[in-house]
Parts: C-alpha cells; structure tokens; sequence
C-alpha cells in the first residue's frame, strides 16, 4: 500500500502533468524509479525538451526536501516544479524553478539528532511563483 507520501508525491506529479499539458505540451511521467525526473516534456514540435522534478508538500509549506543530488543536478533543459497544495488540495502553487537556482538556493541542515537533510525554501525564489514561461510557449 502507497504511504500518504508517495500519494502526495504522485499527486504533484500529475497536477503538474495537466498543468503542463493544458498549456500545449507534450508530457509524459517517467519510471517511479527514474533518479531525478518525474516527468518528460516537449513542445509540440520537439524542439525544445526538458526533465522535470516535481517536490510536492501537502503540510509544510515554506520548504521542500531535496537529496544532496539536486547540487549536482544542473542543466539548462533540467527544471524543478515545487508544488504546495493548500486546503485539501483545492489551492495549489507552483514555483517553476531552474534546476541551477535549486543547486545554488538549496542548504543542508543537520538535526539535534544529528540527521542530516537537503531543503529549498520559499524564501528568494518568489520571482518563480507561476513562472511557466520557463518552459517557453504560451503563458496561459
């Protein structure tokens, strides 16, 4: 059975398909299991192309947990939607981040316990709230 996670995971990953979609991309999920991108998107007449990873929170809503890869992970055509659903789901915000803004705004923060975890915060990315244009095309 898939935890409350996973389902929010999954959640994320398909509202930010038909978001994508809506706006007249092409897009496909990829592998549970593919390292690093949740989805696959093209414009209509594949010339641009871009990887797409998708952290979805459905309680804390000023961070996202990122693992260390996401510093290495930097490509132009690489790019991280960083979903919050609100109320139940009814109120979503996007932030359409660039995987080299998440590489360099990212921090690692260590627990009085003494774990170790990866984070982006809202604050200094608010200029990509809704920032589909990232994508090119139509900013519907």
């Amino acid at each position: 059975m898939a935890s409350k996670g996973q389902i929010t995971g999954m959640q994320g990953v398909y509202l930010v398909a038909a978001e994508l979609s809506r706006r007249g991309f092409i897009v496909s999920p990829t592998s549970r299991s593919a390292a690093g991108a949740d989805l696959l998107v093209t414009d209509q007449s594949c010339q641009k192309a871009f990887s797409v990873q998708i952290k979805t929170n459905a309680k804390t809503f000023s961070f996202w947990l990122l693992t260390q890869k996401a510093k290495d992970l930097s490509s132009p055509t690489h790019v991280y939607v960083l979903v919050n659903l609100r109320k139940g789901g009814s109120e979503i915000e996007y932030y359409v981040v660039p995987s080299r803004v998440v590489a360099k705004k990212m921090f690692k923060s260590t627990s009085s316990t003494g774990s170790v975890w990866y984070a982006i915060s809202t604050e200094g990315i608010e200029t990509y709230r809704d920032k589909w244009s990232i994508f090119g095309g139509e900013e519907a």
